[in-house]
């Protein structure tokens, strides 16, 4: 029996192009993500504790976005490629052309969390925890756009054991594990709802235990997607068979871990 392998959809990335003025998917993904986070933030403050106004939340939407663009894009140059944006300076504000790293956006988040709180007079977890149910949202739309415009895409696979592998424009004639999707099934929707889940069982009420669960979530989920994900070409294996995404990971799941922890001992 002889199998195919999937065709890549070919998505346009322009969403909106009205002469001059041009709406790309991956930028749509960044707004939507982040305005319906707002949302979900906004409904979370109205539960107890209640520590967090609703106005708070408004106000830390910019924020917010702040925190996520030049973090994210910051987070890629230093993580990513130091060397090539230090001979091309001017590409670091094409951010059109990709280049966003998620440990980056979340150090930026967490920078922007610390200013807000302390010109607010607010505990940190006070504000974190909402946030960090609501920045799978974010995620899910951000590794939408990834497979849109066909890149960061998985392994070789075979197409016999692994018939959704599909074939994208970048990578080759081999057939490829549509890693994307695996994120944003496992870093977006089911982080999300493992998060909702413990909500509704009152974790709101324990400081810092859904950052942990965040934190040690999403370090699970990008560990175990990037045996599937292609290494970044110029980067390549960190160590053997480690790279720099799990090695960016392994930080964010011990600290979800301990604050896991801490957060259980000190309700008890």
């Amino acid at each position: 029996m002889m199998f195919w392998a999937l065709t890549f959809p070919a998505i346009d990335p322009i969403a909106i192009e009205i002469g001059p003025f041009v709406v790309r998917w991956y930028a749509l993904a960044y707004i939507t993500g982040l305005l319906l986070a707002w949302r979900y933030c906004r409904w979370l403050a109205t539960l107890p504790p209640q520590h967090v106004t609703l106005e708070a939340f408004d106000d830390f939407l910019l924020w917010a976005t702040l925190g996520v663009i030049l973090g994210g894009r910051f987070g890629y140059i230093l993580f990513y490629k130091p060397a090539a944006y230090l001979e091309n300076p001017l590409e670091i504000l094409m951010i059109w052309r990709g280049g966003m790293s998620f440990h980056g956006g979340m150090l930026g988040v967490f920078l922007a969390m610390l200013l807000f709180c302390r010109r607010r007079g607010l505990g940190y977890f006070m504000l974190a925890d909402i946030i960090g149910c609501a920045a799978p949202i974010g995620l899910f739309l951000g590794r939408i756009a990834n497979f849109i415009n066909g890149e960061l895409y998985g392994r070789a696979a075979d197409p016999e054991s692994v018939p959704w592998a599909m074939v994208f424009p970048g990578g080759g004639p081999a057939a490829r594990h549509p890693s994307q999707i695996y994120e944003a099934l496992l870093e977006g929707l089911l982080l999300f709802v493992v998060l909702f889940l413990f909500v509704r069982r009152g974790a709101l009420l324990r400081t810092g235990m859904l950052s942990g669960i965040f934190m040690m979530g999403y370090g699970l989920a990008r560990m175990f997607v990037e045996l599937f994900r292609e290494p970044d070409q110029h980067l390549g294996f960190i160590l053997p068979g480690i790279s720099m995404g799990q090695v960016l990971s392994l930080p964010m799941l011990l600290v979800g871990i301990g604050l896991v922890l801490w957060s259980r001992r000190a309700k008890a």
